[in-house]
């Protein structure tokens, strides 16, 4: 062979290489990376293709702590009991997600949260007892009583289909009935690949259902003094420390999670908040909950690592004095209101008339906002989001009630 034959292979060869490395260099990362043995088998398998596909899915499993702990993609996606099935390239998996598999490694949250108002009551507030069994309307009517065995909300059908499904549903499907017979799903707080404790303690993630003017927690939270300080000290907390053995050193400014539900300094964690919630402050006229006497012990004792029992026991008196005046608003306009309907006056569904939402803001937005933020502390939320709207609702409700009777009269 002569040396001009030697040269041109060489070159052809050399050409050949550097033409792959260059078309190969503008691949994607995701295509040219592949993960290594160990990663393939600590996700299931499952990355080998997602990484190309959803990359960011992948991302997430690999910072969470369940690839910490060595719970694969299919540990969590294989199907519970009384789930569909489908077949995913060559793995048998569920066709959706819910509780149900949550469950198999957290039955004790699971039952906490089933006992809560963030499961079945939460569906029913908007679309009442529908879609639920009876076993389930059973089950959670002992722990929440009227919660759940009740009809649909009246604008459900007034505002319609499209409304309720893209506003009502994306916050209320948190107790969403699943087809396995188990309620809601886990992801709503913890997000589904990160399985984030962190991010289930941030205001913001209960501030995405808890915010507005009907419940306007968030709001009332960022104004208050706990709100200021986190917003001001976060970065300096440890928000992924396990709630086992979660103390003050860990969170020395409460979230919404730290109140009603952490166990912060060894006191129970819990996946119930009604546990330390005394009244029911969503409703109209607010009255004790069944366990009125015991889940303000639990709260106090939240309050009580932080602060003085004195201080402690002013604010409750000083909320519950505030809860008293706003009930005693209401049931003043709801006097008008059910004379109205007792001497014919308002007749027809509800809703129907501009006089049934000056009725419901009044309680709904005005009275509710007054109730949480007393105690809150959101000063402003207590005064001219809440009494002072009270006051002014009052009044113009009184007002189109004279003017009803004076149309009704001349009939």
């Amino acid at each position: 062979m002569s040396f001009r034959s030697v040269f041109m292979a060489v070159v052809i060869a050399f050409a050949l290489i550097l033409s792959a490395f260059l078309v190969n260099r503008a691949r994607p990362k995701i295509e040219t990376e592949q993960p290594s043995a160990d990663f393939v088998r600590a996700s299931g398998k499952c990355a080998e293709c997602h990484a190309r596909a959803q990359y960011s899915v992948v991302h997430e499993y690999e910072m969470s702590m369940h690839a910490k702990k060595g719970i694969t993609c299919l540990d969590c996606h294989q199907p519970a009991a009384n789930q569909k099935s489908v077949d995913h390239h060559g793995f048998v998996i569920s066709a959706h997600l819910t509780a149900g598999n949550c469950r198999s490694c957290h039955e004790g949250i699971y039952q906490e949260f089933a006992r809560s108002r963030h499961a079945a009551p939460a569906w029913a507030a908007v679309y009442g007892s529908q879609g639920l069994t009876k076993e389930q309307v059973a089950f959670s009517e002992q722990f929440q009583p009227g919660g759940t065995n009740r009809a649909p909300n009246p604008l459900v059908l007034p505002e319609g289909h499209a409304a309720t499904t893209s506003g009502c549903d994306q916050c209320h499907s948190i107790g969403k009935p699943n087809d396995d017979g188990t309620i809601g799903t886990c992801t709503n707080c913890h997000a589904r690949h990160v399985d984030s404790v962190a991010l289930a303690r941030l205001p913001t993630t209960c501030g995405q259902c808890h915010m507005g003017p009907d419940h306007s927690q968030i709001e009332i939270y960022n104004e208050s003094k706990h709100g200021v300080m986190f917003a001001a000290q976060h970065d300096q907390m440890n928000l992924n420390a396990d709630p086992r053995t979660l103390t003050t050193r860990d969170m020395f400014v409460p979230t919404c999670a730290t109140c009603h539900m952490s166990g912060i300094n060894g006191l129970k964690v819990t996946h119930n908040p009604s546990d330390r919630l005394s009244w029911y402050l969503s409703d109209a006229v607010s009255t004790h909950r069944p366990n009125y006497l015991q889940a303000q012990i639990n709260m106090k004792q939240v309050c009580t690592q932080c602060h003085t029992q004195p201080m402690i026991d002013r604010v409750y008196t000083q909320a519950e004095q505030v809860v008293a005046n706003t009930n005693g608003r209401v049931l003043a306009a709801k006097a008008i209101m059910d004379g109205l309907h007792k001497d014919g006056v308002l007749t027809g569904a509800p809703f129907t008339h501009p006089i049934d939402f000056t009725y419901f803001n009044l309680w709904h937005y005005d009275g509710r906002t007054s109730k949480h933020a007393a105690f809150m502390g959101g000063a402003d939320f207590v005064q001219w989001h809440g009494n002072y709207e009270l006051l002014a609702k009052t009044i113009e409700l009184q007002h189109e009630a004279d003017e009803l009777r004076r149309e009704h009269a001349h009939k």
